[in-house]
């Protein structure tokens, strides 16, 4: 079903294709603020002449709008730079603090943590899926002067590819509606890794001509799922370190299991609408003052299955045919009062109520505990924010706290910033967070009898200090600070299952973080380096110490400048360290100290061009992976990916 809906919208698109034109200018800026942006709604175009002397209207890729959830509006960017090298994956993000797995679509392992953090409720768990769902946060909007669509397509591992389609036009200067579906699917060069993902979005959004009303909806429907293995035998790891060439062919080493899979299924229902009781521009008003609701609805499963019961997960209530499945179903409402005074700057007050439902459809009795199936009820939160700039400082406050129900939560976050010239901006932030840990730290259930407990574990708090210095000319700086109470983490017991745990001492963590890129005529040298301190005498927080990525390419023009051209070549590295293990029941990474990981490079070859609309790229990927032994893990007993060749395209289309 999912290849025929995502052939169908490649064939819509490819149709539209013929009748449109190019756009020859682009560029990337973000407005802060919903004065700024309902202002920029509009749809403009400037006057060309052809070549006979009879004018056309031409839109400008400044009006190919995109708006967050947060209202912060950039334009459509069609350039080349190494930036897009870095974010052409199948998460279509930036991944320098992760580690791939072997096969496409399976999960990460996360090389360094943020802790700010603005939660107030738990959410599902199975974080190994997370790096691929998507958020609130992660849905655009858009306002265009003509239709837009953008394919984008990429290989995968042994009969694998990535792709998505995507479409999205304003009907009238008020109304614009979006669809896209992306499509993953990679058998992968192991045995029992087949990785398959769907994720179906379609927003819309709409303000009355008088510019009053203002809502923006969107529909996700998203499953991500998994067949899994349990990693490579101890027997295995030692074939595959040895480099022999008969083990080479990957499909031929010894897994722990081949009959387990695991998926995780949602969808969401977002409405975000306000009215404007005095509007922003309104000539004869200093100031603005909206009511906002915001009405989220969240269905969320996932789902461990196997056939026969395996001696990796321990004991098991039954021998075939085992299936744990956690569902959530949480109901978000928000009302908001927005002012906003040219010179008290931004002020609102919120209220929201969660009405959540999580568990599973039996209750679990052991010998000595009896498990109930479900955690439900009602929360209800008090929060407010406040904006403004002084001169050059730019001021800005967040708080939340839960005033009932049975989940205590609370944070802050303030920062200020100030803008010594155009080019250097110097901001410092402080984060405090007090939040429950995710459900399946609370409750879980499962045919397997090590992985059944419930747990009354303390919030989590975290604190966060951190320091920032953005300057195109000089650098880019970050430095955190961050102390962690009552850490909930995975790790196995002493039966050798892995099970919830909660850290009763404080973790400190430090790190810091620069990017810098280097030019020389056509060449130029991109560097990202992160060193991380982890004070922790329990050792449930592990990572490298550092952690880099240095981009040594070339760029430039050919033809006429009808062809952008950007090669080169990509080092990652980082230090080796007590790198989490990966449970696949759990679809969770779990704290192990028995041996470190890591100390190993990889060398990546790319070469990208762009022509007209078209972005092309081509890549050798770990291409020294046969030089520098066999010693790369993404997690215990899973092998990082080999020597592969990879190529994809991204394609802007404008009627």
């Amino acid at each position: 079903m999912k290849q025929i809906i995502l052939s169908f919208f490649l064939l819509c698109f490819t149709q539209l294709a013929f009748s449109q034109v190019e756009n020859l200018n682009v560029g990337s800026r973000t407005e802060r603020g919903d004065a700024a942006t309902q202002n920029e709604l509009s749809l403009k175009s400037i006057d060309t002449s052809n070549s006979k002397g009879s004018k056309q209207k031409v839109a400008k890729i400044e009006q190919y709008l995109i708006v967050s959830n947060l209202n912060d509006t950039t334009y459509l960017d069609t350039t080349l730079s190494i930036h897009k090298e870095y974010k052409f994956n199948d998460l279509r993000k930036d991944n320098f603090n992760l580690m791939a797995f072997s096969n496409m679509g399976q999960t990460y392992n996360t090389l360094s943590y943020d802790f700010k953090s603005q939660r107030l409720m738990p959410d599902l768990g199975a974080r190994g899926k997370s790096f691929a769902y998507r958020t609130v946060e992660d849905i655009k909007y858009y306002h265009v002067p003509t239709p837009l669509t953008e394919l984008f397509y990429k290989t995968g591992f042994e009969q694998g590819q990535v792709a998505q389609g995507f479409f999205t036009v304003n009907t009238s200067e008020q109304f614009n509606f979006s669809i896209s579906y992306k499509g993953l699917r990679s058998l992968g060069q192991y045995q029992h890794i087949l990785a398959s993902s769907g994720n179906f979005e379609f927003t819309t959004n709409y303000k009355t001509k008088n510019e009053r009303y203002i809502a923006k909806i969107h529909f996700l429907a998203q499953d991500i799922s998994n067949e899994e293995n349990g990693g490579l035998t101890t027997e295995g790891m030692g074939y595959f370190e040895s480099g022999d060439i008969e083990f080479l062919d990957r499909g031929v080493f010894d897994v722990n299991f081949e009959d387990a899979d695991n998926v995780l299924k949602a969808k969401r229902f977002h409405l975000d609408h306000r009215y404007y009781i005095v509007k922003p521009n309104d000539s004869l008003a200093n100031h603005s003052l909206n009511v906002n609701h915001i009405m989220s609805f969240d269905d969320q499963s996932y789902q461990f299955n196997q056939t026969s019961a395996s001696d990796y997960f321990g004991d098991s209530f039954k021998t075939s045919s085992l299936s744990d499945r956690a569902s959530l179903e949480n109901f978000y409402n928000e009302f908001q009062v927005n002012y906003s005074n040219r010179l008290l700057g931004d002020l609102q007050f919120n209220v929201s109520h969660d009405n959540y439902n999580y568990g599973y459809d039996q209750i679990v009795i052991l010998e000595d505990q009896r498990i109930t199936n479900r955690i439900k009820g009602n929360v209800v939160a008090v929060g407010g924010k406040y904006h403004n700039k002084f001169g050059g400082f730019d001021i800005y406050g967040d708080a939340g706290l839960n005033v009932t129900g049975d989940f205590a939560g609370n944070y802050f976050t303030g920062k200020a910033g100030y803008q010594f010239t155009d080019d250097i901006l110097v901001s410092a932030e402080i984060n405090h967070n007090a939040s429950q840990p995710n459900y399946n730290f609370l409750l879980y259930q499962s045919d397997y009898l090590n992985y059944n407990w419930q747990n009354n574990f303390s919030t989590e708090k975290t604190q966060q200090l951190s320091f920032k210095i953005e300057s195109d000319k000089l650098l880019n700086l970050t430095v955190d600070y961050s102390t962690v109470s009552d850490y909930a983490y995975f790790a196995k017991d002493d039966e050798g299952g892995v099970k919830a745990f909660q850290n009763s001492e404080t973790i400190t963590y430090l790190r810091v973080r620069l990017d810098k890129e280097i030019r020389f005529g056509h060449f130029a040298l991109d560097n990202s380096i992160m060193y991380q301190n982890v004070q922790d005498d329990n050792q449930v927080m592990n990572m490298p110490e550092f952690v880099t990525r240095n981009t040594l390419y070339y760029r430039n023009e050919f033809f006429s400048k009808a062809l952008l051209l950007e090669t080169g070549i990509t080092f990652n590295y980082f230090t080796d360290y007590y790198m989490n293990a990966y449970d696949p029941l759990l679809a969770e990474f779990y704290v192990q100290t028995d041996r470190e990981y890591g100390n190993f490079p990889r060398l990546d070859f790319f070469l990208n061009a762009k022509i007209q609309q078209t972005r092309i790229y081509f890549k050798v990927e770990h291409f020294n992976a046969a030089l520098t032994g066999y010693d790369y893990y993404s997690a215990p007993n899973y092998p990082y990916r080999d020597l592969a060749i990879r190529f994809g395209i991204v394609w802007n289309f404008f009627l």
